[in-house]
Order: structure tokens, then sequence, then C-alpha cells
């Protein structure tokens, strides 16, 4: 099969209604959010900058940062059930290649189907590769938010530009508003 796409986390499809997994989104002030970063260049610096403006603007009450330890692989069944207990909604990445833009969007749609929502971020330069995870994850059209590429050799005042500039995205994947 010449068009076929292999998944590269080896996980099982599972059916999904729609792209928007969990219909319930968050309320921002107030919440928890889960900032789950993937170990790529930057993405924790990233996530830092996006809770600190989720604070400030939205009246997020706390963020919780965890790391994963391997870009390319699903978010461990422990870290999932952590972030799940603990928070509102996760935000996840920063897919800069192809693989960890297919893995963030892999563990964007396992939380949405434990019932938390999930936002992605990913750089443009790796839609195809994150689309065709969502495909497969059978969440065609799952929304993510995308950054110019590329995340890891940014300053820290370049990626505090970023953050500003994906955070209407997260905010409005959050909460569909």
């Amino acid at each position: 099969m010449v068009d076929a796409i292999l998944d590269p986390t080896g996980g099982t499809r599972v059916k999904a209604a729609s792209a928007v997994l969990t219909p319930q989104r968050v309320r921002l002030a107030g919440a928890t959010i889960g900032l789950l970063e993937n170990t790529k260049q930057n993405a924790a610096l990233f996530l830092e900058e996006l809770g600190k403006l989720l604070r400030e603007r939205h009246g997020v009450a706390t963020t919780v940062a965890r790391t994963k330890t391997n870009f390319a692989m699903p978010v461990s069944a422990e870290l999932m059930r952590e972030l799940a207990d603990a928070c509102d909604a996760v935000i996840t990445g920063v897919g800069d290649c192809g693989s960890c833009s297919a893995s963030a969007v892999a563990d964007g749609v396992a939380f949405e189907r434990q019932g938390i929502p999930a936002a992605v971020i990913c750089s443009d330069a790796f839609t195809v590769t994150a689309d065709a995870m969502a495909e497969l994850r059978e969440a065609k059209g799952y929304r993510y938010a995308k950054t110019a590429h590329p995340v890891a050799v940014l300053t820290p005042e370049e990626i505090r530009k970023r953050a500003e500039e994906a955070l209407p995205a997260v905010v409005e994947i959050l909460t569909g508003s």
C-alpha cells in the first residue's frame, strides 16, 4: 500500500464521533492547567510563557508543569492519569519536528478522550504530520494551535512573542469560544 501512513507510536486506532472529542470545554478563570512539554528545545519556555499569559489575562489559578521522557512517544498512562486528576485542561507541545508533532497530537487526542480539554502546539512546517496523526487516531480535523517554524532556535524574547501569538488559538481551543 503505497499511500499508507504508519502510526509511529504503535498505538491502536479508536473511533471518535468528531474532532472535538470532549464536548465539555474549560472555564479558564480559577482553572488548573497542565503544561506537558516534550523535551524539545524551547518547549518548556514556550509553555511557561503561555502559562504566565493565561494566569495574567484569563484568571487561570495555577499551572502544573510536567515533562514527557521521550518527545516521539505517547504520554505515559501514569503521567496522563496524574495530569487528568490534577488539571482542568492540558496544553502540550511543542511539535517542532515530524515525530514530536505527531506525538503531541496523539497526546492531545488521548487527553480529550479522557474528558480533558487539550490544546496542542505545533509548528506550521509539520501540519501534514500533525493532521495525519489526527486522522490515524480517528480525529480528522482535530484542532491545534500553530506557530511559525522553527521554535528550537528562538531567543527567550522571541519565545515570549510566539506565546503571545499562540494565546488566542489556545484559549479558543480550550474554552470553545
